[in-house]
């Protein structure tokens, strides 16, 4: 942990300190942190990264992974047959075969495709609480938006999303067991999510190699690459572990967003004045109130950062929110613009909010294509929006997810 002149960093939070609750403002300890310790041990022993070319570098870094050099999870004590082989949570070559039998299902193109079926979606969520006046845009739109479509995706019927949608939340603090995380009643929780999870799609795998379909859980059953194909324990953990990785991220950042525009009426006003500007505002969104602040990495090489040698099998905490805010990089930070990714404005560093390297979000296409459709579509149809409730209250979730966002509007085809 030394540098080179035999010094360390002084453990600390520096503004920064985790909480059970979701703060409404934790980017003003991000910034404290990026200024007066940008390579930080926290008191509990993790390292932590928080400028913009620090973290960069650590994501892209192929010496960095999920994994510890024993091939285990940091927090766990011994290999657990079943748990952890969703990809994301895999390296290389493992994660590699996996990504690559998995990946078709998410280019461009192929997500492309859904591009009708997001817009039936969203303009059906919109009709039925226009005359109303008032809707909770999590639930009228955050969530039904990517829950519809990827129980879609999935050949899944729509009678069971809310089920669903329960059990996903749930399911998705088991990347906090995983790493040895959380209290007994969460332990629980988690473990009953994943069992309905298993036991539904167990019987949805079933039924599939019976009766292939044009869905994503019938091409995964038939994902074939040079000879090779998923294991049925690996279909099973990459299934639920795809509905896990991208549905409440998707929420997050549709809520997040929605609310950011509202905050800021100028730059709202500006995007409606300029429509074709959906896509910057959306990376824009992202890049300012993401709903991923912190990503995971190990090493599995020592390395230097700030003048600090990082040990071999540390676990370091890449600050995604505190490097998209870094003045050396994005021109006036704190300022939010839904222009800054528009053409014609010149190069801009891309924000670090789908991570990078070889866990570069495999559904940040899909994400992306989720939001553009329903943040433009409201703020085309809807005006006057105001926020109800003075603070954002938060989901249960280890992103940052609102739980709800009550909103008054006018129908502008009223």
């Amino acid at each position: 942990m030394s540098a080179a002149n035999g010094a360390a960093p002084t453990p600390g939070w520096y503004g920064a300190e985790p909480s059970d609750t979701q703060p409404d403002d934790p980017y003003s300890g991000y910034r404290e942190l990026r200024e007066t310790q940008p390579v930080n041990i926290t008191p509990e022993g993790q390292w932590r990264l928080s400028r913009y070319e620090d973290v960069r570098r650590l994501l892209r870094g192929h010496w960095a992974g999920m994994r510890q050099t024993n091939g285990l999870l940091p927090g766990q004590v011994e290999d657990e047959p079943g748990r952890g082989l969703f990809m994301l949570l895999q390296d290389p070559p493992t994660h590699t075969r996996l990504r690559k039998l998995v990946s078709k299902a998410f280019t461009p193109r192929a997500i492309e495709s859904w591009h009708p079926r997001i817009e039936a979606i969203t303009n059906e969520l919109l009709d039925k609480v226009a005359a109303r006046g008032e809707m909770d845009l999590v639930r009228d739109l955050a969530r039904p938006v990517p829950a519809t479509l990827i129980c879609e995706m999935l050949g899944i019927p729509p009678s069971d999303q809310e089920e669903f949608t329960n059990w996903t939340a749930d399911a998705t603090h088991g990347l906090l067991t995983l790493r040895g995380i959380g209290d007994e009643a969460l332990q629980e929780r988690v473990e009953a999510a994943a069992s309905n999870l298993i036991g539904y799609f167990n019987a949805l795998i079933e039924e599939r190699r019976k009766n292939l379909g044009d869905d994503l859980l019938s091409a995964l059953i038939s994902a074939e690459e040079e000879g090779d194909k998923l294991s049925p324990l690996e279909l099973l953990s990459n299934s639920v572990g795809l509905l896990i990785a991208g549905f409440e991220t998707t929420i997050g950042l549709i809520g997040n967003g929605l609310t950011t525009l509202i905050q800021h009426p100028a730059e709202l006003a500006r995007l409606r004045e300029h429509p074709e500007w959906i896509d910057s505002a959306v990376e824009e969104c992202l890049r300012y109130s993401g709903p991923i602040l912190v990503s995971v990495r190990v090493l599995h090489e020592a390395q230097r950062f700030g003048g600090y040698e990082i040990p071999k099998d540390s676990e370091v905490l890449a600050m995604l929110a505190a490097a998209n805010r870094d003045p050396e990089v994005f021109e006036d930070p704190e300022r939010f613009d839904v222009s800054r990714y528009a053409a014609g404005r010149g190069a801009v560093p891309d924000h670090l909010s789908f991570g990078g390297g070889a866990h570069l979000c495999l559904g940040a296409h899909l994400a992306r294509l989720e939001s553009q459709i329903a943040i433009g579509a409201l703020v085309r149809r809807f005006d006057e929006l105001e926020l109800l409730n003075e603070r954002t209250e938060w989901g249960r979730s280890i992103f940052r997810v609102p739980g709800r966002i009550p909103i008054r509007f006018v129908d502008a085809r009223a």
